[in-house]
C-alpha cells in the first residue's frame, strides 16, 4: 500500500508534500489557550497517546464530545506529518506503538470500519502542529423546541437569527465578493438568490467549473430571518418562498433532494450576508 519509507508512507499522504491544513474542535476558551501555549497531547486514545486531529473541517466540528453548551471553536492547524503510518483496521499491530516505530503522525483513513462517521482522523505529535487560525462557533441551545419561531423550522433555532456559512468559489471571485457583495444567482434548485451551506465539506464542492484556477471558501455570517424548509422536490414553495414572506429557503440533510446528502441555503437578499474571511484552498 504505498512505500511506508518516504516522507508520508500512504496512498493519501504524498511523498514530498510534508505539510497538511488540518482541525482541531474544542472549546474558545481550550483554543485560545492552544494558541498561546500549544497543544497538550492525549495520554491515550484510538492511536495511542499524541494529539489528535483531522483533514476533514466535519469532523472537527463533532467535537468537543462534552461542554457543547460553551462557546466552541474550531482550530486550522498546519502539520508537518513527517513519516506516517496507516492504521486502517481495529488491532492493527502498531495501533497505538507507531510512534516507538520511528513514526511520527497515524493516520486512518476515512471509511475503513475505525471510525463510526467513516471520517478520517490523524493523531500527530505535538511538535509538528502550528496554529493558523480559529473559527468560532456558537453554541446550539434547544431552549424552545416546538415554539414556531420566525424561522419556522426545527433546525434553525428561535432567538439565533445569525448562522457561519460557506460558499466555494475560485479565489479571483471570492476577492470579488469581499469587495462588491454577493450577485444573486437567477435560478437554481431553491430558485434565484445566493447559495450557501453551513456544511464546509459541501462548499469545497465549488465551484463546478474552472477548478483548475486557484480557489477559495468564503466565510460567511448570514442573517437568515424568516426560514423555510424545502425538504422535497416538488415543494410548492419550492422557488416561490421569497414570495411568500420568506427571506431564506433551508434543504435540510439527507433529504433527498441533494446527492451528497449535504444541507443548503438560499438567501434572497444578498445585504443579509457579510463575508468574514477568505479561506485559500
Amino acid at each position: 500500500m504505498g512505500n511506508e519509507s518516504s516522507s508520508t508512507g500512504t496512498e493519501d499522504y504524498h511523498p514530498g508534500r510534508r505539510f497538511y491544513t488540518m482541525y482541531h474542535g474544542t472549546t474558545m476558551e481550550t483554543a485560545q489557550n492552544i494558541k498561546h501555549e500549544g497543544f497538550r497531547p492525549s495520554s491515550d486514545g484510538m492511536l495511542g497517546p499524541g494529539v489528535y486531529v483531522s483533514r476533514s473541517f466535519d469532523k472537527a466540528a463533532r467535537y468537543p464530545l462534552t461542554d457543547r453548551h460553551k462557546d466552541l471553536a474550531i482550530l486550522k492547524l498546519r502539520v508537518r506529518v513527517g513519516k506516517v503510518k496507516k492504521i486502517d483496521y481495529q488491532g492493527h499491530p502498531l495501533q497505538k506503538s507507531w510512534h516507538q516505530n520511528g513514526y511520527d503522525c497515524a493516520w486512518v483513513p476515512p471509511n475503513c470500519g475505525m471510525v463510526p462517521s467513516g471520517l478520517e482522523e490523524d493523531c500527530s505529535v505535538q511538535e509538528s502542529i502550528h496554529f493558523v487560525c480559529y473559527f468560532q462557533r456558537i453554541s446550539l441551545i434547544f431552549s424552545t423546541m416546538g415554539n414556531k419561531s420566525s424561522t419556522s423550522n426545527k433546525k434553525t433555532h428561535p432567538g439565533r437569527r445569525f448562522y457561519t456559512m460557506y460558499h466555494g468559489t475560485t479565489m479571483e471571485t471570492a476577492q470579488k465578493i469581499k469587495r462588491e457583495g454577493f450577485r444573486p444567482s437567477s435560478d437554481g434548485m431553491l430558485g434565484p438568490g445566493v447559495y450557501v451551506s453551513r456544511s464546509f465539506k459541501k462548499a469545497t464542492r465549488y465551484p463546478l467549473t474552472d477548478r483548475h484556477k486557484d480557489l477559495a471558501i468564503l466565510k460567511l455570517r448570514v442573517r437568515v430571518g424568516k426560514v423555510k424548509k424545502i425538504d422535497y422536490q416538488g415543494h410548492p414553495l419550492q422557488k416561490s418562498w421569497h414570495q411568500n414572506g420568506y427571506d431564506c429557503a433551508w434543504v435540510p440533510p439527507n433529504c433527498g433532494m441533494v446527492p451528497s446528502g449535504l444541507e443548503e441555503d438560499c438567501v434572497y437578499d444578498p445585504t443579509r450576508i457579510e463575508v468574514l474571511e477568505i479561506i485559500a484552498r
